[in-house]
């Protein structure tokens, strides 16, 4: 199967939003209830390499479920670390056969072409998690926030266990991306009270 879309301008804005993270603010809050930038961190930089392997299909039969909080170490080269990854994930995606039958990443299977849908939104999705924590800006190219948005569509209001919380309401004429937002369980007019 041809790839359905690049991960390109997705990789891109979280890899610049990452490297603008400064030491002081690894102890801040961020959107997701109960972890700070540095556990978010460390989940980028588990999950790249998982949606790498989820291309290559070398995670099939051998992916678990990721660690969370502080139980997930953060490496010290993590800046760099999380945009190599970035680079190297858009790279196995770009490879037509990462496209074909079934994959796995965090113990879950699911088709690959769905799999790929599901690391586009974990990588925007962190992406706005981290900037609005760090006091950053965030843009999502408009070809990926209509997949997003048909993807997350059907969304249970009640949410989606360990992946997003009940739905928050947003506004029909509100921004895409803030109702895109909504659908993953985050306010988005949500800040950190580390940058009043």
């Amino acid at each position: 199967m041809e790839p359905q879309f690049d991960f390109e301008p997705a990789a891109r804005s979280l890899a610049a939003i990452v490297d603008t993270v400064t030491d002081d603010q690894l102890a801040d809050p961020t959107p997701c209830a109960g972890s700070t930038v540095r556990d978010l961190l460390a989940h980028v930089v588990g999950l790249t390499e998982a949606f790498r392997q989820a291309a290559t299909k070398e995670s099939v039969g051998r992916s678990t479920p990721p660690p969370a909080g502080t139980d997930s170490p953060l490496p010290d080269d993590w800046r760099t670390r999380i945009a190599t990854q970035l680079e190297t994930l858009t790279s196995a995606w770009r490879v037509p056969e990462a496209w074909d039958g079934d994959t796995e990443a965090g113990g879950v299977e699911l088709p690959a072409a769905i799999m790929a849908i599901v690391a586009l939104d974990e990588i925007t999705v962190h992406a706005w998690d981290l900037a609005v924590a760090t006091g950053q800006r965030l843009t999502v190219a408009p070809a990926d926030l209509a997949i997003l948005h048909e993807f997350l569509r059907e969304t249970d209001p009640a949410g989606t266990p360990g992946l997003f919380g009940p739905i928050v309401e947003v506004p029909a004429d509100a921004p895409a991306f803030d109702r895109l937002l909504g659908l993953t369980g985050r306010a988005p007019a949500w800040r950190s009270a580390a940058l009043a």
